[in-house]
């Protein structure tokens, strides 16, 4: 039996994954800062869900969730980088803790989530990284300038990690959705939200997620993967228009009602 081990995993995205995957017959990880609600779900799901305490920022207790999990499950097959993050509204009038917050969270969370974890993925006869980067990280978001620079690094550390991790037979890959149904856009203040709307639930990602980690591996599985019709459309036009052009739709994109 196949393990996956979720950061975040106790409500939104990180919950719908972990319901998606126990029910395939994974030995699913359900770590969260909010470990009593993580638990709770742990218990919702039955005896191939474990739960425990995870603040991504901090390194040691990466160590200490995965070697307990280890013990547990008997190995680290998957792990999904899902905790994060998302303050909104104009940078200036964001207090510059909440961007520190950000960086700590949605950045250092996922290179310590990769770091910490190879030992056992190296370990194990599968294995794959699966983070969540954004829509965000096509071109940078007014009122969203460090949740939107913090997917740039997700994305560049997904690029880099799945050349590097090659050699050790293990894929990195991210799935890159817009707005989802979560409690992070609930009061967004941003007029991307308001102009795109937000159409994606967690069984949207979820699901993605489930399809990057059962995708063969081959030079045709791409490192990134947009999820929903707009994120692929948004990227589709980032890769064919001029630079001026992307900046006037994401110009417009941002301008409030």
């Amino acid at each position: 039996m196949h393990s996956i081990f979720i950061s975040g995993a106790a409500q939104g995205i990180g919950a719908a994954t972990a319901r998606l995957f126990y029910q395939h017959g994974y030995k699913v990880g359900i770590y969260d800062i909010n470990e009593i609600q993580a638990q709770k779900l742990a218990q919702q799901l039955g005896p191939h869900a474990k739960a425990g305490l995870l603040d991504v920022a901090d390194y040691q207790q990466w160590q200490q969730a995965l070697s307990e999990f280890k013990a547990w499950a008997g190995g680290v097959n998957v792990l999904v980088n899902n905790a994060g993050i998302l303050y909104s509204g104009a940078f200036e009038q964001t207090d510059i803790a909440a961007h520190h917050r950000t960086v700590d969270i949605n950045i250092k969370g996922v290179l310590n989530g990769c770091h910490a974890a190879l030992p056992y993925l190296q370990r194990a006869s599968f294995a794959r990284v699966i983070n969540l980067s954004s829509a965000s990280a096509i071109y940078g978001q007014a009122d969203l300038a460090s949740y939107s620079a913090s997917k740039f690094a997700v994305r560049g550390i997904t690029e880099g990690l799945d050349i590097e991790w090659q050699k050790y037979d293990i894929r990195v890959l991210d799935v890159m959705p817009l707005f989802v149904q979560t409690a992070l856009v609930k009061d967004m203040d941003a007029g991307s939200i308001q102009n795109m709307g937000v159409h994606l639930t967690t069984e949207d990602v979820a699901q993605a997620i489930y399809a990057r980690v059962q995708a063969k591996d081959s030079i045709f599985t791409t490192t990134h993967q947009a999820v929903g019709l707009k994120t692929k459309m948004l990227m589709t036009l980032s890769k064919l228009s001029p630079q001026f052009i992307n900046r006037m739709s994401n110009r417009f994109l941002a301008k409030r009602k």
